[in-house]
């Protein structure tokens, strides 16, 4: 019968055939990326001091090659913000998650939070966990309703309703929807505020999708912070699909990268902190070889428009960081290779009962992915385990490089339109 810890080993070591990494195999491997941890741990530690006046702490953003170990950072980074009770949202930019989208963002965002002793659905959970009796509640309250919290009266109103609605049950299950992402009709606030009376008090219009998705943001971020958390941290993966969009879409995703990363002046979310993982050629191949640099702000600034000179303002911004602020992810030293080998060569011998032999190592290299050599240690392992005695054919490695060849299959905007309330 297999124990608990071979069973951790066990799906530590599929993750690791597949390349695909999962928190079993953060569990057991940890991670050698000291910079980048110590910028994130640094960065961590004032996220809470910086909310409490009105700051955002600024992002990090990681580069590497394929295969380089950016995900399995992200796990790892995740593991840490969760131990240290943060919420935590996993987000892998795709055809249905486009970075320009802000909406699909937020929804990414919500449907993969994960919050420190809770299960299900974190952002709706801890919104019915409120209490609306608590000193920390009632300054939340005041903050909503304060004319610097940037959101629109409509956010104020559920959470009158959500304190004075108390013995309404479907009324309070409505809002906790509405601040998961769902949408609530306007008609169905100013009936919950007919009930107590308040219906001239508030000036209830309605919202822009992109808009509100901002504002969402800002109120579910404060909201994390009311329920005793230290913050909400976004780990955002697969930020090189941006290469692919057209040239207008990109110029969005960079000005929404800016921001996310704490980037753009009067547009900051308190509480919130993101990392992002980027390949280390897409400053070259994208904005060098497609002339980024010098296209993106000039296309957007010919519009002529206020909104889009804002947007190419945070667009520079976003791609200054990708050019200049990135951290690049190490190739494993020798000291990094004996200690994963050792210590694989401990866990595949425990998760299946037997002792693994000593396996020739890959030639090293200053390209070769630590990705790389796990699997080929694994692999060979497993073979040995399965064939004994067979003769064991060395396996040839592909490298795969991205390609920024553009898609438009991969843009898909929400409406923009009045909507959603």
């Amino acid at each position: 019968m297999q124990t608990d810890r071979q069973m951790l080993y066990r799906r530590a070591l599929e993750a690791l055939r597949n390349g695909v990494p999962n928190r079993h195999a953060v569990s057991v491997l940890g991670c050698q990326q000291p910079e980048a941890e110590e910028a994130f741990s640094e960065r961590l530690a004032s996220v809470r001091s910086a909310a409490q006046a009105g700051k955002q702490v600024a992002g990090l953003l990681i580069e590497g090659g394929f295969g380089a170990g950016k995900s399995h950072l992200l796990d790892y980074l995740e593991h840490v913000a969760g131990s240290k009770n943060f919420v935590t949202s996993r987000i892998a930019i795709s055809k249905e998650t486009p970075l320009f989208d802000p909406s699909k963002v937020l929804l990414a965002a919500i449907d993969g939070a994960a919050a420190p002793g809770l299960k299900g659905e974190a952002i709706r959970e801890i919104a019915l966990r409120l209490q609306p009796g608590a000193p920390e509640y009632r300054e939340f309250f005041d903050w909503a309703h304060g004319p610097s919290s940037g959101l629109s009266q409509i956010f104020a109103a559920t959470i009158l309703l959500h304190d004075k609605l108390n013995n309404d049950p479907e009324m309070v299950d409505d809002i906790a929807n509405f601040w998961s992402g769902e949408r609530l009709a306007v008609s169905r606030i100013r009936q919950g505020l007919k009930q107590i009376n308040c219906s001239e008090v508030y000036s209830l219009k309605p919202v822009k999708i992109k808009e509100l998705a901002v504002q969402r943001f800002l109120f579910a971020s404060r909201m994390i912070l009311t329920a005793g958390y230290a913050g909400w941290i976004l780990l955002i993966d697969e930020v090189e699909l941006v290469g692919r969009y057209s040239l207008l879409q990109r110029g969005r995703s960079y000005a929404e990268l800016a921001r996310w990363m704490g980037k753009v002046k009067n547009s900051t979310i308190p509480g919130l902190m993101a990392v992002a993982a980027i390949t280390d050629d897409f400053g070259l191949a994208v904005l060098q070889e497609k002339s980024d640099r010098d296209t993106v702000g000039a296309r957007l600034r010919a519009k002529g428009t206020d909104e889009y000179l804002n947007l190419a303002a945070r667009a520079d911004a976003g791609m200054r960081l990708i050019e200049r602020d990135a951290i690049t992810l190490q190739p494993p030293s020798d000291l990094v290779l004996g200690h994963a080998y050792g210590r694989l060569k401990e866990i595949h011998g425990e998760a299946y009962g037997w002792d693994p032999p000593e396996i020739p190592w890959a030639a090293p290299s200053v390209t070769r992915q630590m990705r790389s050599y796990v699997r080929r240690w694994v692999n060979e392992w497993d073979l040995r385990r399965l064939y004994p005695g067979a003769e064991i054919c060395t396996s040839e490695e592909l490298e795969i490089r991205p390609t920024y060849e553009q898609d438009e299959s991969l843009e898909q905007p929400s409406e923009d339109a009045e909507g959603g309330l």
